[in-house]
C-alpha cells in the first residue's frame, strides 16, 4: 500500500510560482466561453450544415493531433511516440499541446488538427447543437478523473459540497454530468452564479475552468474543490493541498470519458487512411492497458515531454488506486469492479452514448440547451458514432480483450452500471 504524496499546502514561493505558471490567460477564458454560445459564432458564420461543409481538413494525410495535457489523451501520444502511426505507412507531426477544450475544439473545426480527443458530451454539441460534421471513433480510455477538494473544506461526501465552489472543466463534460449526478443524489442543486454572488447551503455553484487552472485555483481557495481528468487530480493531490474525495470510475463503473474524434468529411474521402489511423490507435489502448508505469514516464517531462508533469505525478495519476490509500475520504466504495484509477479499451459501448443523452438532458450547462430536449439516444447511437472502421483494428489487434469488463460472451455490448 502506497499513501498518496501529499503537502497540506504549497509554501509561500512554490505556491506564486505555481499560480504564475498556470494562472488562465484572458484567452482561455473567452474561448472556454464558447460553451456558452456557439461555434459558427467563433468563425463568423451561421451554424448551418451547409457552412461546416466548407470547413474541410488539409488535403494531405499528414496525422496531426491534438491534445490537453491529460492522460485522456494517453493512446494519441504512444500511437505517435511507440510509432504505430509510421507501422501503419502513415506520415506524423508531432502532437500539438492545447491548454483548454474550447481551443482545441476551435482548432479541430478549424481543420488544424484531423485526429483529436474529445470529452465524450463534446462532440453531441458540436454535431447536433452546431450542425459540425465530427464522428466519434472509438473511445479513449475508461475511467480517470476524480473530485478533489480543498483540505480547508473538511468534505468527505458529495453532501459536504453545499454551499461551495466547484469547477469542472466543460459543462458538456462527463465530469459535469457525474458531478450533477451525486449533487442530486445528496440532496443538493447545481447552480451557475457569479462569483461573489451569496450561495445557498444546499447549494453548490458551478464554473467552468481549463484543467491546468484548478490545482492553483485550489492552492489560492479560489475555489473549493473541481472534477477533472488526471493527471491534475494527482497534481491537485501532491501540489494543491488537495484530497481525493470520490473517483469517477467509481460511481460509473468503466464510464467513457474521452473519445477519439475525426471529421466526418476526411473519414469518407479518406477510408485508408482512417482505418490506419484507427489500427495504430487499437494497438496503443492495447499497449497502454499493459505498461501503465512505462507510459507515464514516457508522457511525463521526465520522458517525452507530452505533458509538463514530473514522472512520479503522472505514475500516481495512472497507478495508484486502491482503497487502503484512499480510506479518508473514502474515495473507493466499489472496488470489487475491479477498475484501475485508468484504464484503456477502444469499443464505443451503445448503451453508455444513451445513458450520456439521457443525463444531459438533467444536468444544468451554460447557454442554450434547446437542441437537448427531442434528442433520440436511439438515432445518436448510430449516427454520432463509427463503428466500422475501430471494430476492424480490434479484429487485427485483439490485445483489447484484457481490458477489465470484457466479456467473452457478449464483448460488444454491456449494462451500464451507476453506484452512488
Amino acid at each position: 500500500m502506497r499513501k498518496p504524496t501529499q503537502k497540506n499546502s504549497l509554501n509561500d514561493q512554490s505556491e506564486q510560482e505555481y499560480l504564475q505558471e498556470h494562472e488562465m490567460s484572458r484567452r482561455d477564458f473567452m474561448l472556454d466561453s464558447l460553451a456558452l454560445g456557439g461555434l459558427a459564432a467563433a468563425f463568423g458564420m451561421s451554424a448551418s450544415t451547409a457552412a461546416w461543409g466548407n470547413v474541410q481538413p488539409p488535403a494531405d494525410e499528414v496525422v496531426r493531433i491534438g491534445y490537453l495535457p491529460i492522460t485522456d489523451a494517453t493512446v494519441l501520444l504512444v500511437a505517435h511516440a511507440k510509432g504505430f502511426f509510421e507501422e501503419e505507412g502513415l506520415k506524423t507531426e508531432r502532437p500539438t499541446l492545447i491548454r483548454g477544450w474550447s481551443p482545441l475544439v476551435e482548432g479541430f473545426a478549424a481543420g488544424k488538427f484531423n485526429l483529436v480527443h474529445f470529452l465524450k458530451p463534446i462532440p453531441i454539441w458540436m454535431r447536433y447543437n452546431n450542425n459540425f460534421p465530427v464522428k466519434i471513433m472509438s473511445w479513449a480510455h475508461l475511467n480517470g478523473s476524480g473530485l478533489v477538494v480543498g483540505r480547508h473544506t473538511d468534505a468527505k461526501s458529495f453532501s459536504d459540497l453545499g454551499g461551495k465552489q466547484v469547477a469542472v472543466p466543460y459543462w458538456y463534460s462527463m465530469h459535469n454530468i457525474v458531478l450533477q449526478m451525486g449533487l442530486r443524489h445528496a440532496g443538493l442543486t447545481p447552480v451557475i452564479k457569479s462569483q461573489g454572488d451569496p450561495i445557498a447551503a444546499n447549494e453548490v455553484n458551478l464554473q467552468i475552468m481549463p484543467p491546468p487552472d484548478m490545482p492553483p485555483a485550489l492552492a489560492a481557495r479560489k475555489i473549493d474543490a473541481f472534477i477533472v481528468a488526471e493527471p491534475f487530480n494527482a497534481v491537485g493531490e501532491m501540489l494543491a493541498g488537495g484530497k481525493m474525495l470520490r473517483f469517477t470510475g467509481d460511481i460509473w463503473r468503466n464510464h467513457p470519458c474521452c473519445v477519439v474524434c475525426m471529421n466526418e468529411n476526411q473519414v469518407n474521402a479518406n477510408p485508408t487512411w482512417t482505418q490506419k489511423v484507427m489500427n495504430a490507435i487499437v494497438k496503443a489502448q492495447i499497449y497502454s492497458q499493459q505498461n501503465k508505469k512505462e507510459v507515464a514516464h514516457l508522457l511525463s517531462k521526465d520522458g517525452e515531454g507530452y505533458l509538463p508533469m514530473d514522472a512520479n505525478i503522472v505514475e500516481q495519476a495512472m497507478t495508484l488506486y486502491d482503497e487502503e490509500s484512499y480510506a479518508d475520504p473514502e474515495a473507493i466504495q466499489n472496488a470489487e469492479w475491479g477498475s484501475g484509477r485508468i484504464d484503456f479499451q477502444p469499443w464505443p459501448f451503445p448503451s453508455a452514448t444513451k445513458l450520456i443523452i439521457n443525463e444531459l438532458k438533467r444536468t444544468l450547462v451554460g447557454g442554450d440547451t434547446t437542441f437537448l430536449q427531442n434528442l433520440d439516444p436511439d438515432f445518436v447511437v448510430n449516427d454520432l458514432v463509427d463503428y466500422k472502421f475501430v471494430k476492424a483494428a480490434m479484429d487485427k489487434h485483439p490485445g483489447w480483450k484484457q481490458a477489465p469488463g470484457f466479456n467473452a460472451d457478449n464483448p460488444f455490448d454491456r449494462e451500464e452500471v451507476v453506484k452512488l
